[in-house]
């Protein structure tokens, strides 16, 4: 049967939700990860990794559901799901793209201000106390600050932040597409006839 049949929609559609899948358990692995050996302590952060990684398995299981029983009411509401899904994601990547040195500065002063969880994760796996200068009179969870000899955290963070930006906004980027594809897959599917069904029946 020719790629644009119906079986080669419906198995590109299977495979595509299997991909979606394995990233969500993924994710959920990485912040159990984390988690397991003491790199992340704030319940805020690994509680949006591990959402984000079950809202995508449920949107997976969806999608795949619906692709394998061809199921119209639930294709749609995949396909509209994974339209807002990717118009948020590919803003987001962009935007994380097209940030410069001062703005990724400002945002990460910002988040350092905000988060006293991830500070106290930052200080101790990076080894550096404080944000822009080191205060000995502060408390801090790095080995270093036993000898007060630490050097402030803004360097070594913005050394890597354009990099984890890059990388971070290229996979978001990628994925956008492939959801676009999806999107593009869904709705030619749920327009497809079974050639096994009955053939005055849509369904």
């Amino acid at each position: 049967m020719a790629c644009g049949g119906f079986a080669c929609s419906k198995n590109c559609l299977c495979a595509l939700n299997l991909l979606y899948t394995l990233v969500s358990l993924l994710l959920i692995g990485i912040a159990a990860w984390g988690i397991g050996f003491g790199l992340i302590s704030s319940f805020r952060v690994v509680g949006v990794v591990i959402a984000v990684g079950v809202f995508l398995f449920f949107i997976a299981l969806v999608g795949l559901i619906g692709a394998v029983k061809h199921h119209q009411v639930l294709l749609f509401f995949y396909m509209i799901i994974l339209l807002l899904v990717f118009i948020v994601q590919f803003s987001v990547s962009c935007a994380c793209l097209a940030l410069n040195k001062d703005q990724q500065s400002e945002l990460l002063e910002v988040g350092w201000n905000n988060t006293n969880s991830a500070r106290t994760d930052i200080e101790r796996n990076l080894n550096c106390c404080g944000f822009r200068a080191f205060h000995p009179n502060e408390t801090c969870a790095a080995d270093c600050f036993r000898t007060r000899q630490c050097k402030p955290c803004a360097p070594i963070i913005e050394e890597y932040s354009g990099m984890v930006l890059r990388f971070v906004g290229g996979i978001g980027l990628f994925f956008s597409f492939t959801e676009i594809l999806g999107v593009w897959l869904t709705y030619r599917y749920r327009n497809q006839k079974d050639p096994r069904a009955n053939p005055s029946a849509f369904l």
